[in-house]
């Protein structure tokens, strides 16, 4: 006699298993299992997923830093410290400290979101992160949230403020390029590939005649920031060998 095998149980408590180990990586104690389990849910995964509580994260997040900024940095203007909380909360960095966090190996998505790289993609792990700290806020406060960022996300101000990172890359490449060749920066679309909710736009990033870097991003916008960014560390270190030799 055949015994009957209930996947869709034996799926739950692997998930189960994965939220646990994550909360207590965090150090989260929390009986509200379902809660985090909806924060580690991506939309592909066809279950109650994480957009709801990445928009409170959002949020909340960005109140977080604000206060946190305007208790450390008493020098700065209105405007410098908007620039230093958006440089915190983009994507990028979002995705970057998902990353070191593991964040990625945690999330709960299909088969065939986790075959084309969901796990690594940076607004995938943003959002997550974004979505576990709404959790954390619904569940446990404010103040736990709070020290959530500050141990996960805002340690990361310091490197900003050294790299001007704050400064959003094609501000800081029209300065350099209007300082240096006296030219303003062009920046050109050069191919589309995809359907339409899902594009990858590649552009250039031009100097006169002259193409400096090639990029990609989901958006124009993320594709010209990128190929600005790599633009400028290329005629930084250009510039400087020059000056040294």
């Amino acid at each position: 006699m055949s015994q009957h095998v209930n996947y869709e149980h034996i799926i739950e408590k692997t998930e189960n298993n994965k939220v646990s180990r994550l909360l207590k990586k965090i150090e989260i104690k929390s009986t509200n299992l379902d809660l985090y389990k909806e924060a580690l849910t991506h939309k592909s995964a066809c279950k109650k997923h994480n957009e709801r509580l990445e928009f409170l994260g959002d949020a909340v997040l960005e109140l977080i830093v604000t206060e946190l900024l305007f208790r450390d940095f008493p020098h700065l203007s209105e405007g410098d410290m908007t620039s230093l909380r958006a440089a915190i909360v983009k994507t990028e960095t979002l995705s970057m400290v998902a990353k070191k966090m593991r964040l990625g190996h945690y999330i709960i998505m299909s088969k065939s979101e986790e075959a084309t790289g969901g796990r690594k993609r940076p607004y995938i792990l943003a959002d997550a992160f974004e979505a576990l700290l709404g959790a954390i806020y619904y569940d446990q406060g404010f103040e736990k949230a709070k020290s959530f960022v500050r141990k996960n996300l805002y340690y990361k101000v310091k490197e900003i403020i050294e790299t001007r990172e704050d400064i959003d890359p094609k501000s800081r490449l029209q300065e350099f390029a209007q300082e240096k060749f006296k030219q303003t920066p062009i920046y050109k679309v050069i191919q589309e590939e995809g359907p339409d909710h899902d594009k990858t736009f590649t552009v250039v990033t031009m100097i006169g005649e002259h193409v400096y870097s090639k990029a990609k991003g989901k958006s124009k916008q993320s594709a010209e920031q990128i190929a600005a960014r790599k633009t400028l560390k290329r005629l930084e270190k250009k510039f400087n060998k020059t000056q040294m030799n």
